[in-house]
């Protein structure tokens, strides 16, 4: 575990877009809802609104991220198979944190990831190389980014937050 509780699995870093790390990059993609149901089984609901670090977002708001994050993640790929590199809408991460339902039970998100990632890997599983080298340009980091490239970092971002909630269970004694 890294020490810096914000990266508790360290900052993103891009792998070779080979068949070999993208398979194993849906892999994680796969395994996400089944571990974080596991991750957050059982939390009361005081436990599901402490901060997984000072100044952080709750476990509940970690949850509902991940199900607005994984949305537009699925919604890039899609854009970027069916238009010629498209730019993606960015979105304001931290503002979405702090909107009404990021208060719901995790209940209503959980169901939400699970058929995202259902689809979304579907769709990652039946990709070529070709397709894997399509691009959608982010406005953010003011390039193109392959699909190969997203699916590492939402590999990431999945074990990323996982690592948030089950490293603050550790650290509570939960």
């Amino acid at each position: 575990m890294n020490a810096d509780l914000r990266y508790p699995i360290g900052p993103f870093e891009a792998g070779e877009e080979t068949p070999v790390i993208t398979g194993a990059a849906i892999d994680v993609i796969d395994a996400l809802p089944a571990q974080l149901r596991a991750a957050v089984a059982g939390l009361t609901d005081r436990q599901l609104d402490t901060e997984y670090r000072p100044e952080g977002w709750t476990v509940r708001q970690v949850v509902h991220h991940v199900a607005d994050s994984h949305m537009n993640g699925m919604i890039r790929t899609k854009l970027a198979l069916t238009e010629d590199a498209p730019t993606i809408k960015p979105y304001d991460e931290s503002a979405w944190a702090r909107l009404a339902d990021m208060r719901l039970p995790i209940d209503v998100s959980l169901p939400l990831i699970d058929g995202v990632h259902r689809r979304w890997v579907e769709v990652l599983r039946s990709l070529t190389p070709e397709q894997l080298r399509r691009t959608f340009v982010h406005p953010e980091h003011g390039r193109a980014m392959t699909i190969g490239y997203q699916v590492q970092h939402y590999a990431w971002h999945c074990r990323h937050h996982v690592a948030h909630i089950t490293a603050l269970r550790q650290r509570q004694g939960w």
